[in-house]
């Protein structure tokens, strides 16, 4: 599976998230569609943004008893996307029962990866808030061997985590990895940022990138650039 560039369209509304698309003229970019947009328009965005030609990859982080999971993933298949997520921390079970619910009927589906630990969570909140004792790191990879155990196709990580992802749970698990901007870009909110070129040389097989393309002056030149650094 060759590597990709996914655009994170963090937009609140069709309007904006179509002025956006429509940009692109000679490209379909591979769409990461959250939280924010989906509960804005519902899944009719899902689909009519697929229509115009994108692949997309549906980021709702889904975390509920294996049943509830099970049953909202067989609905997500039929929206047709690409890839969709789940939380690790769930359970072994719940993975298992999202990939039995993600199935469609032919044996085809999207893939499906794991949030180990958000960005967000520090060490220090894992242990005093989650009650978690054992070293992010170490937590992060256990969750990733759970998520492989299970049968999922990869998971969200750091750049920075991709090599030992992959040597953990094999060269075919995907890597799908946000916090990467260009080298003379603004950092933003996130801590452990990389460029594309470094996320390509660690191992990332994807990288979500959102306001340094969907906010740049020139945003297909900026996705260009990025697609040039990565993919080559």
């Amino acid at each position: 599976m060759g590597k990709d560039v996914i655009v994170a369209c963090d937009f609140s509304s069709k309007q904006a998230v179509m002025e956006f698309l429509d940009k692109f003229t000679d490209e379909k970019p591979y769409v990461k569609i959250g939280m924010e947009l989906f509960y804005a328009e519902g899944p009719s965005i899902v689909r009519e943004i697929k229509e115009r030609g994108h692949k997309i990859f549906l980021d709702l982080k889904l975390c509920d008893i294996p049943n509830t999971v099970k049953k909202a993933m067989s609905v997500l298949s039929g929206l047709d996307v690409d890839m969709t997520n789940l939380h690790a921390s769930g359970t072994i079970e719940m993975m298992q029962a999202a990939v039995e619910g993600l199935t469609r009927p032919d044996g085809t589906r999207p893939l499906l990866i794991a949030v180990t630990q958000l960005t967000s969570t520090s060490e220090e909140r894992m242990r005093e808030q989650l009650l978690i004792d054992k070293p992010l790191d170490e937590v992060v990879m256990h969750y990733a061997a759970n998520a492989a155990a299970a049968g999922l196709d990869g998971v969200v990580c750091s750049p920075l985590e991709s090599g030992k992802v992959h040597s953990r749970c094999g060269s075919d698990f995907l890597t799908v990895t946000p916090g990467v901007r260009f080298a003379d870009g603004d950092v933003g909110d996130q801590v452990r940022v990389t460029t594309p070129a470094k996320a390509k040389e660690l191992g990332s097989d994807y990288i979500v990138v959102g306001r340094p393309i969907t906010a740049a002056a020139d945003p297909v030149e900026a996705y260009r650039r990025c697609v040039s650094e990565f993919v080559g």
